[in-house]
């Protein structure tokens, strides 16, 4: 029975485990609408993280300073997934934020068009109007080297390979 104590120093008790998601919508509606993470006891984690165990829990917004950064980073990965599925041979490379936004680098035979940017675009609004579910998994670095080399993404297997090898890597699908 997970204990979890907000930001304001109110305590809820709760009989199970539960999301930091399902947290925010016991807070209240516009708060379960407007959550993008949480920080579990100074940690910051996704909202699918279960709180199985008692915990100080901060909802993340948008309002918040990382809240910005949250959101570019699933820009990032909302770009790629409509990259990929209009143009299926490309490999995705790298795609941090930086200060002023993010981007990613694609690997494909030819640049992209003016036109190919604007179907990119019409693609991403799509996709960001869908209730897409993203799935988080962990994975030991070695078999994220060979997932992601069996999927023809060598330079994502690349970039993993200069991680440590006893480094367990999250990983999100979408889609």
């Amino acid at each position: 029975m997970p204990q979890i104590t907000l930001p304001d120093g109110s305590q809820r008790q709760y009989e199970k485990p539960l999301s930091v998601l399902d947290v925010a919508g016991d807070i209240g509606p516009g708060l379960a609408k407007a959550a993008l993470a949480g920080r579990v006891n100074g940690e910051l984690v996704d909202g699918s993280y279960l709180i199985d165990e008692d915990c100080r829990l901060s909802i993340i917004t948008a309002r918040d300073d990382e809240g910005l950064e949250i959101i570019r980073h699933s820009s990032a990965h909302l770009l790629a997934q409509a990259v990929k599925q209009l143009f299926p041979s490309v490999q995705v490379t790298i795609g941090p934020v930086i200060d002023d936004g993010f981007y990613y680098d694609f690997a494909f035979e030819r640049g992209f068009t003016p036109e190919d940017l604007e179907l990119i675009e019409k693609r991403m609004e799509e996709l960001a109007k869908q209730d897409i579910r993203v799935e988080r998994s962990e994975m030991p670095r070695d078999q994220a080297i060979a997932f992601f080399r069996d999927m023809g993404e060598d330079y994502k297997a690349e970039i993993i390979e200069s991680i440590p090898e006893d480094q367990v890597l999250s990983l999100y699908r979408q889609g």
